[in-house]
């Protein structure tokens, strides 16, 4: 996609700061829309179902961990990327934010070029894929890639599409052991850079809301997905 195909959301209670980041975001081609809370932003999501929110953590009236929670439970926004920008680096408030469903963690104040590198490293892993192999069977369920569906029995579950993305790279590498360093690469980027336990929290996360044991844990190694 190109950028002006791009529409992202820009959510901050600061002024100067949706003013500085959108003329830098406009400035590299993209389209721009702004909002001052989580409740205003939830709205404009909906409705315009940006590929990309960018959203501060501490807000008046809905702060940013609890409007990204709220964002995934939306099934028409499951497919749209969510990156903090916030001056609160500590791990365990990066851990909130990927546990809240966020896909990356920008940590301000950052420089304008720095800050746009950044941006173009997480939309890139905003592919149009092609309309094939979209649906894969496995014994117990079926993950279907054009609607980020995981479906087990008749229950459909919706996971955010950084879950989404790291159970079909261990799914495409079936009852082999992946490393971790093969996970941040494969699902992440190289040029993200994101805590340690970034993968934990998200493969916790998918083992709790499908209720599978098939992801196995390899100490010291990565992980490894089983076919029941």
């Amino acid at each position: 996609m190109e950028n002006s195909e791009i529409t992202i959301l820009l959510v901050d209670d600061e002024q100067d700061i949706l003013e500085f980041l959108g003329y830098n975001l406009e400035k590299a081609g993209y389209k721009v829309l702004t909002a001052k809370n989580g409740l205003k932003a939830l709205k404009i999501a909906r409705q315009r179902k940006p590929q990309l929110i960018i959203l501060d953590v501490m807000m008046p009236v809905m702060d940013g961990i609890e409007t990204c929670a709220e964002i995934r439970k939306i099934p028409e926004l499951s497919g749209t990327l969510i990156a903090f920008l916030s001056a609160r680096g500590e791990d365990y408030s990066q851990i909130s934010g990927f546990t809240a469903g966020a896909d990356d963690y920008i940590t301000k104040p950052i420089k304008p070029k720095l800050f746009i590198s950044r941006i173009q490293a997480i939309l890139r892993r905003y592919k149009v894929e092609s309309v094939d192999n979209r649906i894969i069977e496995l014994k117990g369920f079926t993950i279907d890639k054009n609607r980020y569906l995981v479906v087990i029995g008749d229950t459909e579950v919706t996971l955010a599409r950084k879950e989404f993305e790291l159970l079909q790279f261990l799914v495409s590498r079936l009852n082999k052991v992946v490393t971790r360093e093969d996970i941040f690469n494969n699902v992440w980027g190289e040029e993200v850079v994101v805590g340690d336990r970034t993968i934990d929290v998200h493969i916790r996360r998918i083992r709790e809301k499908l209720g599978i044991d098939n992801i196995q844990t390899i100490k010291g190694v990565g992980y490894k997905f089983e076919e029941g």
